[in-house]
């Protein structure tokens, strides 16, 4: 089986690798690995939508994938999961696509700029609809996300933002993975491990090698076969 693996940076899942043969470094930010019956290509992409976009785009032009997971760290809005919970992103969006028109917001579709079923989107959200049987995925929570260029750090503009989308978590890249992966038909995978809780910035709350750690190990359980 054919395994693209995406993340915005090496260090979220670089824990991955102790066990893999290294196949290859090829252009366009591709490593090749090699691990038991799959073959297992990573795209580091950088960070946020449009690198991904770019890469993502460039990546399935050039070669056909049989499964394509992005993995990374993420906020919640959400305190019930916990930090390092590891959760399966079922749904995405773009959230701040669209125009101000004084204290109001207006989406895309509000501006007659996207069907609210316009091809990949259903109801404006992009649905995973892909499904995957494999049992280090049961147990995970299935979320929606929201794809961001701003991550949030200020109560007021949280709580706005949370009375207009109500996600659980934010990330910067997981509705451009999705967008690029459904509008080619490929199955794909959103995992993302919760490294803090999404509140005015505080650093000293974050446990990002908890979530570090928790991602790669349900990584490694699903690569393994």
């Amino acid at each position: 089986m054919k395994v693209l693996l995406v993340s915005a940076t090496s260090f979220e899942i670089e824990p991955l690798f102790s066990g893999m043969r290294l196949v290859k470094k090829h252009e366009g930010h591709i490593t090749s690995y090699a691990a038991k019956n799959l073959e297992l290509d990573v795209l580091l992409t950088g960070v946020g939508m449009v690198a991904t976009a770019y890469w993502l785009g460039r990546t399935l032009s050039a070669k056909s994938y049989d499964v394509a997971i992005n993995a990374g760290i993420c906020g919640s809005f959400d305190r019930r999961i916990a930090i390092g919970e590891v959760v399966d992103v079922a749904q995405d969006s773009f959230p701040e696509m669209g125009a101000e028109d004084g204290e109001y917001f207006l989406s895309l579709i509000d501006l007659d700029l996207l069907g609210r079923d316009e091809f990949p989107f259903t109801n404006g959200i992009l649905e995973n609809k892909g499904v995957f049987d494999h049992p280090a995925l049961g147990t995970l929570r299935k979320v929606k996300g929201v794809t961001v260029n701003k991550v949030h750090g200020h109560a007021e503009s949280i709580m706005k933002f949370l009375k207009d989308s109500r996600p659980d978590i934010e990330t910067m890249e997981g509705a451009a993975f999705l967008y690029a992966c459904q509008s080619i038909g490929l199955k794909c995978l959103q995992l993302r491990s919760v490294s803090n809780y999404i509140e005015t910035r505080d650093r000293t709350a974050w446990n990002i090698p908890l979530a570090i750690r928790n991602l790669n190990l349900t990584l490694s359980e699903l690569l393994s076969g």
